[in-house]
Formats: C-alpha cells, sequence, structure tokens
C-alpha cells in the first residue's frame, strides 16, 4: 500500500479550503489512511501567520492526528547528501529526505522545488495530468 506525506503547502491548501475539487477526495482519504509529516511541516504550518487564534486551535487538534516523523540521523544524512548535490532548500530537503528514507510519496503542489531529487516520487493534487 502506497504511503504518503504532505508537504506543508498541502495542509495550507486543505485548511483554505483551496485543494481541487476533485482531488479532496483522495486527499482526504490519505489524510485517513496515511498522515505523515516531517517535523519541519509540523513547525512551517503552526509558524504560519495568516491563521487566527481559532484556527491554530483547529489545526492543533487536526495534527493529533497526524504521525509526525522527527529528524533522525539517518534523515539528516540524507538531507546533507541531498543540498550537496542540489540547490534546495533546507526544509525542502528534510522533507524530501524524510520521504526517501521511509519511501513515502510526496504530496505537494511546489514540484520544482524538489524537480532535482532522484528517486522521489510525487502526487500534485493541482497538477492537470492528475485530474
Amino acid at each position: 500500500m502506497k504511503q504518503f506525506l504532505l508537504d506543508t503547502n498541502i495542509l495550507i491548501y486543505y485548511f483554505a479550503d483551496e485543494i481541487p475539487d476533485s482531488e479532496i477526495a483522495p486527499i482526504e482519504e490519505i489524510l485517513k489512511n496515511s498522515f505523515y509529516l516531517s517535523i519541519i511541516t509540523k513547525i512551517e504550518f503552526f509558524g504560519f501567520e495568516k491563521f487566527s487564534d481559532d484556527a491554530f486551535s483547529q489545526e492543533l487538534q487536526f495534527i493529533r492526528h497526524a504521525t509526525i516523523f522527527p529528524l533522525t540521523e539517518e534523515i539528516a544524512d540524507i538531507t546533507i547528501e541531498l543540498r550537496r548535490k542540489s540547490k534546495i532548500q533546507l526544509p525542502d530537503a528534510v522533507i524530501a529526505a524524510t520521504c526517501l528514507h521511509n519511501n513515502f510519496t510526496l504530496i505537494t503542489r511546489n514540484e520544482k522545488d524538489y524537480r532535482d531529487i532522484a528517486g522521489l516520487e510525487i502526487y500534485n493534487p493541482f497538477s492537470k495530468k492528475h485530474r
């Protein structure tokens, strides 16, 4: 069974109700069965300044259902390798390394951020090829 890790942007779009209608059912199914996040996504998501206090409270409840993967030595080593090979930003490198280490498919809208990462499978719910 395929496992997924959500990028921060997907959580933000989900809370803003901006996931394409044709993709909301698959995303909600993933949230029920494969709700995995990198610790970086948790940090970025909770640090997103545009959420009100009420929304922040809803986020806290929502995230409690996720499995959050910490930054381990193995993930750090993969992150270092990725950063040495490409111009990927550190948070994106940690997210990609978490996917690679755990054999997850990354759900993101920002495919270009990860385009140089060999072996990383991406699912973009905003891409026409997925609709």
